[in-house]
């Protein structure tokens, strides 16, 4: 089969052989329209010669060894703390009038509350260069994930799978009870939860999955904190304990069971029930920025590519095991999954609720309606 239409008479035949020319034409230079910036670029990020990247989670040094070895030319100077720390930080020297940071790699809740918010952000879109970046194909769901409403500030490429964020102490619960994220909520466990302090950000995405989702919303998370009754605590490691001991049955947020689960202590989390509503799509950490007069820009477009390349975000997966982390899911689709645990790979059928979607990236109406819940917990006190 001709890969073109043939058409019939000389006019017809010129007309198409004139679109035909044009198109060979346009996407030729287009091709070379993509190479010469590329080359521009890094040109200009090897003068630079610097990158000042602020990074929380994934900012590990054997994956940016990894970005060294192809451009020995460029410093990397990595700046790690949590996300609050370093998204306050980026703000204070703005205002400061000494812009520090190139790039800005960590919770989206950072990047949406406190970057986007401070009007601290400039297009990552617009750095994208490399064709195989470009192509949304190649991406989970077909296309970039953006949690920004102008779909350009805030690029996510993370996706993954994650946990139910609720524990249990497994020697006085029967996980099979839970089958719905409501049976959590029965009137049996009332007194029985201790759980982080819901005011904080530890409990982001998930407040975000209860909060946002069709089948539990704001009711659920009135249940949870309010009818259930929870004891709060800051400290993962004592709640984590309080649970082993058998204090609390349940609990909310307890990271630390993994800790305790290896010394033989009673906690796991109910992460074997297949939930009725889907299980949550995280980002876990993983969104990345472009700070708006960042004094290397080209060193950050540099890596930007680099990064979301598929080197790049195979060596993401690889080497965050490296800290005791478990290997997150990149949100690009054609590269190797063998080396993710199974929990943290996706899985064909499944019901998965990304909650990286912009529209349920505003967290204030969560912490509102929390605020209003400890209130109303306060006043029944007296």
């Amino acid at each position: 089969m001709d890969r073109f239409p043939r058409f019939i008479g000389g006019r017809t035949t010129v007309t198409s052989l004139c679109i035909l020319t044009l198109w060979v034409i346009f996407k030729g230079v287009g091709r070379a329209d993509w190479k010469t910036d590329w080359e521009k670029t890094v040109a200009a990020a090897k003068k630079e010669g610097q990158l000042n990247f602020y990074v929380g989670r994934y900012g590990t040094e054997p994956l940016l060894n990894e970005f060294r070895k192809d451009y020995p030319e460029i410093k990397i100077i990595s700046v790690n703390a949590t996300g609050n720390q370093l998204g306050t930080r980026i703000i204070s020297e703005i205002r400061a009038g000494k812009v520090i940071a190139d790039l800005y790699s960590g919770g989206a809740n950072t990047n949406y509350e406190i970057l986007y918010k401070g009007k601290a952000l400039d297009s990552i879109r617009s750095a994208l260069i490399l064709p195989e970046v470009v192509d949304e194909s190649k991406w989970y769901g077909g296309q970039h994930r953006y949690t920004d409403p102008e779909q350009k500030f805030i690029f996510v490429y993370i996706a993954t799978p994650s946990s139910s964020g609720f524990y249990y102490n497994t020697a006085l619960v029967n996980s099979k009870e839970f089958k719905s994220y409501w049976d959590l909520v029965n009137p049996k466990w009332k007194g029985k939860y201790v759980s982080q302090d819901p005011t904080s950000t530890g409990l982001g995405g998930g407040m975000q999955f209860h909060y946002y989702h069709p089948e539990l919303g704001p009711e659920f998370i009135k249940r949870l904190f309010g009818d259930m009754q929870p004891i709060f605590g800051r400290d993962r490691r004592q709640i984590t304990d309080w649970l082993a001991q058998g204090k609390f049955l349940l609990c909310v947020g307890c990271r630390d069971a993994t800790r305790a689960k290896t010394q033989g202590l009673p906690v796991d989390e109910l992460d074997s029930v297949d939930w009725k509503e889907g299980i949550e799509l995280t980002s876990g950490g993983g969104s990345m920025s472009f700070i708006k007069g960042a004094p290397n820009p080209n060193a950050a477009k540099v890596f930007v590519n680099w990064f979301l390349s598929r080197k790049g975000q195979t060596a993401l997966q690889k080497y965050a095991d490296l800290y005791g982390e478990e290997p997150p899911n990149s949100r690009r689709v054609d590269i190797p999954k063998d080396i993710l645990p199974p929990l943290n790979r996706l899985v064909p059928g499944k019901k998965y609720f990304d909650v990286s979607d912009p529209k349920y990236a505003d967290m204030e109406p969560i912490f509102k309606l929390v605020k209003e819940i400890m209130k109303s917990r306060e006043q029944k006190k007296e």
